[in-house]
Parts: C-alpha cells; structure tokens; sequence
C-alpha cells in the first residue's frame, strides 16, 4: 500500500463527505443539475495555469471563484435563477479554455488524478473540506428558508445576499476539490447521488444530512479501492459505484412500498 494511495484515500473521505452535504442542500434548491456546467469554470483557469507553468489546482480555484462572483453579481442585479446564470456562463468557459489551452493539456482535469495526489494537496484538502463543513452548518438552515420565501427570509432578518455569496464560495470551493477526485466530467455525481440515495432512506432533515455525508464517504472510498484493484480511473469507479448503489436503494425502496 503506497503513501500515495492512502492519501487519496484520506482525500476521498473528507471531500466525498463534504459534497455529500453540500448535496444534500443543493437538492432542496433543485441546484444539483448545475455542479456539472459549475465544473467547467475550472477550465480556463487550468488552461492558464497550463500556459504559464503554475499548479493548475490554484489556476482552478481563481476560476471558479470569479465565476460564481458572477454569477452573484447577476442574479441579485437580474434575478434569475442561480442555475440558469450557471448553464449561460459556463459555456463562456468552456470556449475559453479551448482557445488558450494547450492541446491535451485538460485531460487530467476532465478525469482526475486522485491516485497521484501528495500530502500537502491531502491536507489541503482535509482542512478546506473542514471549513465548509462548519460554514454549511451555520448557515444550513438560512439557505433552507432563502428558498421557502426569500422574503420570509428578510423577514426574519436574514441578509439573503451575503448568504447566497457564503453559500456559492462553498459552492466553488466543493467544485475545485471535487475536480480532483472524480474529474470536472463527473462532479454531479458526488453531489447528486449521496443527496438522492439519503432521500430515499431519510425521515428527517438531520438524518437527511448525515446519510448524504456517510454515502458521499463511502462511495469516494469503494470507488478509490476498486480503482487500486482493476487499474481504472478513480473517478468513474466513483461515479459507478454511487449510481449503482442508488439504483439498488431505489429498487429495494419500490419493492417494499408495493409490499406495504
């Protein structure tokens, strides 16, 4: 067993869980179709990093982060919905990365490269993953009512600017650690797929959260292992592994309805 291999594994475990419960608010918000156009604001950041030989992770991270400022600055200047500003802009990136990437130069941001990642990026990763984790506690409940009523929301005091901010800067930050998990192809799933499977088996809003972090876990784990064990990208075998395991729920889950 390689240091290498348990780094990622350490990785998959914090940002896997953190996306998971970035998840399980975004499929309140009906927002978990937009990680994947999300996702593609890495692309001219990487592209650029590529150009001036600087880590693509940091060129991914600044991307990211002004694309979801964008995204803020339109929608509370037009009102539009978050996902619909998302869908527009990311198309932008994409044809950006294009035109000044290097040939190849975006494979390894389309797949990941979990396996490879060293100590430092683990770290990194554990303690941003941490820090979200803290701030979509605080302001979990707030996000929950923005979306109810947002003037309920203003009602009850609740700055719905500054919270949308919070919440898209956990948003991109989720985005740039999943990019190097599963790839910037396969990000939804991450986050989709542990918030859905926690649906169907949840009663409450707390064991709701806590499943979608254990399933977000667990499926960037078997994922990581079954990758050591085949030779295949980490990434798909995550990407796998979660829509496998929802499919069996759900099917467990309709079959015990019929019987009741």
């Amino acid at each position: 067993m390689t240091s290498h291999f348990l780094y990622s594994l350490v990785t998959g475990i914090f940002v896997g869980g953190i996306a998971g419960y970035l998840g399980t608010l975004m499929l309140l918000k009906k927002m978990t179709v937009a990680v994947d156009p999300l996702s593609h604001f890495v692309l001219p950041g990487v592209g650029l990093a590529v150009l001036m030989s600087f880590d693509p992770s940091l060129g991914a991270f600044a991307s990211i982060l002004l694309g979801v400022v964008a995204v803020w600055i339109l929608e509370t200047k037009t009102k539009l919905p978050t996902e619909t500003l998302i869908a527009v802009l990311f198309t932008a990136g994409v044809a950006i990365a294009l035109l000044i990437a290097p040939s190849g130069s975006l494979e390894e941001i389309f797949t990941g490269d979990i396996l490879l990642i060293g100590p430092w990026s683990a770290g990194i990763a554990a303690a941003a993953s941490l820090l979200i984790f803290f701030v979509l506690q605080k302001i979990y409940s707030k996000i929950i009512l923005m979306e109810i009523s947002e003037d309920l929301a203003k009602m009850e005091g609740v700055n719905t600017k500054k919270y949308l901010l919070v919440y898209l800067i956990a948003l991109a930050l989720v985005v740039a650690l999943e990019v190097k998990l599963v790839g910037g192809l396969m990000t939804a799933a991450l986050v989709a797929v542990p918030a859905v499977t926690a649906r169907l088996l949840s009663r409450n809003l707390r064991q709701y959260a806590v499943l979608g972090i254990v399933f977000g876990i667990v499926f960037s784990v078997a994922g990581i292992l079954l990758s050591q064990a085949i030779s295949q990208p980490a990434g798909i075998l995550i990407t796998l592994t979660a829509v496998t395991v929802f499919m069996v729920v759900f099917l467990l889950k309709s079959l015990a309805l019929r019987k009741s």
